[in-house]
């Protein structure tokens, strides 16, 4: 038996929300340091500037509806690669122990006896709500947080799992943050009224998120409960047509909403140029758009074509 065989390291990195400047040093350190990079969808290929040359590129992104690598399968590259001596960043969108299985993944090191190291990311839950002017608690408004992930309890097949109680969460906090909500926001939004929430508590609907082409929707529990069908001409992108048949609004990913009586004050307090803003209505001559010049209105599609073409398994740098 070689006697300098060492078993080497996986780093749970998170990301951050979209911005690549958001990502922390720490994280760029493990990226350098890193033979193997296993990333996600979310995250922003321009963080892959910190790869070093030579490191191997696994992209195990998850979409709705699209083929995805297993989480099982994302366990077992990970344990094989650091038991073959290699270093493994497993890179995540936002923070990796916030609704990114980050834990489930830490659990599977542990259980295989290897070493790991988590490196906290900017969670999206607070980065989209800051780059949208909305601070998440204020003296005047909210003393209280809650993050909430929007996904049905048996996403992805998986019977064990339990859904969120929103009759519980209705009133649990000032301010709800929801995650992965795209599909599921309408129902949320009405199932929330029905347990107590006011529905003309303000909600702010954000996707890519500090990101250029972050987009803001504002406007009530009642008019999502609704289903706020119009949108407007240069807001159409919001609406998934490709679920049909939801309750309330639908959209398309990826979106985390903020609900409570902070989103007001994004009237005051946004600073984000890039942006672009849209309130929801129910009544198709209330929708108000603020449009943007044609460069800062990238698609989410035109965005993420400018970095290289992926394969499950890619080397990047030669």
């Amino acid at each position: 038996m070689d006697s300098t065989y060492k078993i080497g390291k996986v780093y749970l990195i998170g990301a951050g929300p979209g911005d690549p400047k958001l990502l922390t040093i720490r994280a760029a350190e493990a990226l350098a340091a890193s033979d193997v990079i296993v990333y996600d969808y979310l995250v922003n290929p321009e963080v892959l500037v910190h790869s070093r040359r030579g490191a191997t590129l696994i992209f195990a992104g998850k979409r709705a509806g699209e083929r995805s690598i297993p989480q099982s399968e994302i366990n077992r590259i990970l344990i094989d690669s650091a038991r073959s001596g290699q270093v493994v960043a497993r890179l995540k969108g936002g923070d990796p122990f916030i609704f990114g299985r980050g834990g489930e993944e830490a659990e599977a090191l542990v259980d295989a006896g290897i070493e790991w190291e988590v490196i906290p990311g900017v969670s999206s839950g607070l980065a989209a709500a800051a780059y949208a002017g909305i601070p998440l608690t204020h003296r005047d408004h909210s003393s209280s947080v809650a993050f909430i992930t929007g996904h049905d309890g048996h996403d992805g097949g998986d019977k064990t799992r339990n859904g969120v109680d929103w009759s519980r969460a209705a009133l649990a906090a000032d301010t709800l943050v929801v995650f992965m909500c795209a599909s599921t926001i309408g129902r949320i939004a009405q199932e929330l009224i029905a347990a107590g929430r006011s529905g003309s508590t303000p909600i702010a609907i954000i996707r890519w998120g500090t990101y250029e082409c972050q987009e803001v929707y504002t406007g009530s529990l009642e008019e999502v409960a609704l289903g706020a069908q119009s949108l407007g001409a240069q807001a159409s992108s919001l609406l998934n047509d490709e679920e049909p048949g939801g309750e309330g609004l639908s959209i398309r990913p990826p979106a985390i909403a903020i609900i409570g009586e902070v989103v007001s004050l994004r009237e005051k307090l946004k600073w984000f140029s890039h942006e672009s803003e849209h309130r929801l209505a129910v009544d198709s001559d209330a929708v108000e758009t603020v449009p943007r010049s044609e460069t800062e209105l990238r698609s989410e599609t035109e965005l993420r074509s400018e970095t290289v073409s992926r394969s499950e398994t890619e080397l990047v740098k030669a």
